[in-house]
């Protein structure tokens, strides 16, 4: 215990670099918009004097690293910013919105993780046989087809012609657990189809490897039953690979919501990232951002002490 807890916290110490590293990244490109703050915020008949002085005021004037250190300073007490009119605070929308993309993210993910390993597995104990081949073809379909017109796809077919599910919105949980799920339903099965067919193909490959190895011919051989073997031992060995690719495949998912979201008009990140854009609003643009971008660091890193604690090997690294 004591040397995965040394091993966290070096991993830990990792982290606040990696952090300030993305804040100045994400500052200094949306710089370069050419939206200009002064006038989103007074409108289409503001005097460039009324512009001039709003500058001023705000300090939009001063040198760029004087506005990062400002903006830093602004980000420790969780002030984002303002947005454009209606003039509300970036960081209340994004406490609306973030738990919706975190839902959908998280049961995506659950939909994806689920048919990976009931897949890869099977792929793996039926090995060039038929079950193989058909998972391996559907995992390859899988990977090709893209979020968007899957969940376009899905619309039409289970929204629109069998009526199974709603074409979009979102119920909240508290409203009704059935009604939330099946608001959910067809946009995780979009984000997740991509992610669980390429888990499936490293699941499979993973199990194939450790089927392999000499430890479980010597087990199988002294007489332990194959289903005692294979979740014991090969179960574990094989998944340390997919857990370790599994924290970069929600980076995934949060990128991918902000289609998704858009397409079947949930309130979420990526709406209001689309929002923001469309708008040229800055700083919403930049407190959505910063906020995914810290959420794929954090789920990488707790992927990471998944990683040390399912397998010791790394304990020593």
């Amino acid at each position: 215990m004591t040397t995965i807890l040394r091993m966290a916290g070096r991993r830990l110490l990792t982290l606040p670099p990696l952090l300030l590293g993305i804040t100045l990244f994400v500052f200094v490109i949306l710089q370069f918009s050419p939206n200009d703050p002064a006038y989103n915020a007074l409108g289409e008949g503001s005097t460039e004097s009324a512009r001039a002085a709003f500058a001023a005021a705000h300090g939009l004037d001063d040198p760029l690293i004087v506005r990062y250190f400002r903006f830093l300073g602004d980000l420790c007490t969780g002030d984002l910013g303002i947005t454009a009119p209606p003039g509300k605070p970036v960081a209340d929308m994004i406490g609306t919105a973030f738990p919706l993309t975190l839902q959908l993210t998280l049961l995506g993910l659950l939909f994806a993780v689920v048919a990976a390993l009931v897949l890869g597995i099977t792929a793996a104990l039926f090995r060039d046989r038929w079950p193989d081949q058909v998972i391996r073809v559907l995992s390859m379909a899988g990977i090709a087809t893209p979020s968007f017109w899957l969940g376009i796809l899905l619309i039409q077919q289970f929204a629109i012609r069998w009526g199974w599910f709603p074409t979009g919105g979102y119920v909240n949980p508290v409203d009704g657990l059935g009604e939330w799920l099946r608001s959910l339903t067809l946009p995780a099965l979009a984000l997740a189809v991509p992610v669980g067919a390429s888990l499936t193909r490293i699941v499979r490959t993973s199990m194939v490897e450790e089927l392999d190895r000499d430890y479980v011919r010597t087990a199988t051989g002294n007489g332990l039953p194959p289903l005692v073997v294979v979740g014991r031992n090969v179960l574990r060995n094989a998944l340390i690979t997919p857990l370790t690719v599994l924290g970069l495949r929600v980076g995934y998912l949060l990128g991918g919501a902000v289609v998704i979201e858009a397409i079947f008009s949930l309130p979420g990140m990526g709406t209001l990232i689309l929002n923001g854009v469309t708008s040229g609003d800055v700083a919403l643009v930049q407190g959505t951002v910063l906020t995914i971008a810290v959420s794929f660091v954090v789920v990488n890193f707790l992927a990471d002490l998944a990683c040390l604690l399912a397998n010791p090997r790394l304990r020593g690294v």
